[in-house]
Order: structure tokens, then sequence, then C-alpha cells
């Protein structure tokens, strides 16, 4: 073979491998590219996924606090009935005690009559019967 062939065929090759360089970083770069687009819409998803995340979490918070004031409203409800009924049983009592007519044991099932309609029982904060 000539020496101008060989030189030619070396010249061929060492353009080829050239190529060879060339379609492998782009297509590593396409990969690499493809990858960083997938990575990038996964943090936005996780980005939505905690705003809702939040949203729920202040809400239910917000849910959590309006049960609680619910709550402390109607323990100040039941403690303003509870002090009526004192309040009206010792009248009933005052009115008993001043009145000529009054007969004492009427008077008195009167009173464990309105003792024994007072449910003891009832439902607690938690739910569950006390």
């Amino acid at each position: 073979m000539s020496t101008g062939a060989i030189i030619a065929i070396v010249v061929a090759a060492l353009i080829v491998i050239a190529l060879l360089v060339v379609l492998s970083r782009r297509g590593r770069e396409r990969r690499l590219d493809a990858r960083r687009d997938e990575a990038h819409q996964i943090r936005r998803d996780a980005e939505v996924s905690r705003a809702q995340a939040d949203q729920t979490r202040a809400e239910a918070e917000e849910r959590a606090a309006r049960a609680r004031r619910e709550e402390a409203g109607a323990r100040e409800q039941a403690a303003r009935a509870e002090a009526g009924q004192r309040e009206a049983q010792e009248r009933h009592i005052e009115a008993d005690r001043i009145d000529p007519d009054a007969d004492e044991r009427e008077a008195l099932e009167r009173d464990e009559r309105e003792q024994g309609s007072k449910d003891p029982g009832g439902v607690t904060s938690h739910g569950r019967d006390s």
C-alpha cells in the first residue's frame, strides 16, 4: 500500500472516531437533559403536594380551634344553666321557708325530684360518658 492510502485510511479512521465521540457526547447530553427535565417536574409536583398539605393542615387547625371555641362556649352555657337552676332551687327553698302554708314534706319531695332529674353523667369533651 502506498503511503497516501495509509494516510487516507488513518485520517478516515480519525474522522470516524471523532464523529463517534461527538455523537456519543450529544446522546449523553440529551439523556442528561431528559433527566434534568424529569427532576424538575418531580420537584414541581412535590411543591404542589406540599402546598396542598399545608392548606389541609391549616384547615384542620382552624376546625380544631373552632371546635375548642364551641366546647368552651358549651361549658360556659352549661355553667350558667346550672347557676340558674341553683338560684331557682334556692328561691323555692326561701319561698317554702316563708310560706306558712307550705308543707315541708312536699318541699323536700320536690327538691329530691329536682336533684334526681339532674343527669350527673353525660358526654365529656372526649365523647365518652363520664
